[in-house]
């Protein structure tokens, strides 16, 4: 892919939470606007999904639950018609986690996975990051 389109979704995500953008730059620019941020929620009241093996931490079954949280809402949005294209960005790790629970209607719209952990990153940064992998 050559540009961003606008209003491509990008989630910027590790295993404790995801900060998730819409791009508003035009003719192929990257001006990323947050509007949301997802934390871990309920983690009491479901785990993760798949089998979790038995000497894991309870972080590692946080992340796990919150990856599973994730990859939900970003297939409800898609089978909602949320979003057309989107951009996953990522540690590899959560990358790992999130990619084997998109729904297909998630995954076709995947225009670039990044595996780098950047929930922390300056605004500046992500979108660097972004114009120059998307």
């Amino acid at each position: 892919m050559s540009a961003l389109p606008v209003d491509a979704l990008v989630v910027v995500a590790d295993g404790e939470g995801a900060r998730i953008f819409r791009n508003r730059g035009e003719d192929g620019a990257v001006s990323l606007h947050q509007y949301d941020l997802l934390e871990l929620m309920n983690a009491n009241d479901e785990g993760p999904s798949g089998s979790v093996p038995g000497e894991s931490t309870s972080r590692q079954i946080d992340e796990a639950t919150f990856a599973k949280q994730l990859a939900r809402g970003l297939n409800d949005s898609a089978l909602k018609q949320q979003y057309e294209h989107l951009v996953l960005v990522a540690d590899p790790a959560t990358l790992g986690r999130v990619r084997p629970l998109l729904h297909k209607e998630a995954t076709q719209r995947i225009v670039a996975e990044i595996g780098k952990d950047l929930t922390n990153s300056r605004l500046d940064d992500i979108e660097r990051l972004v114009a120059r992998d998307a």
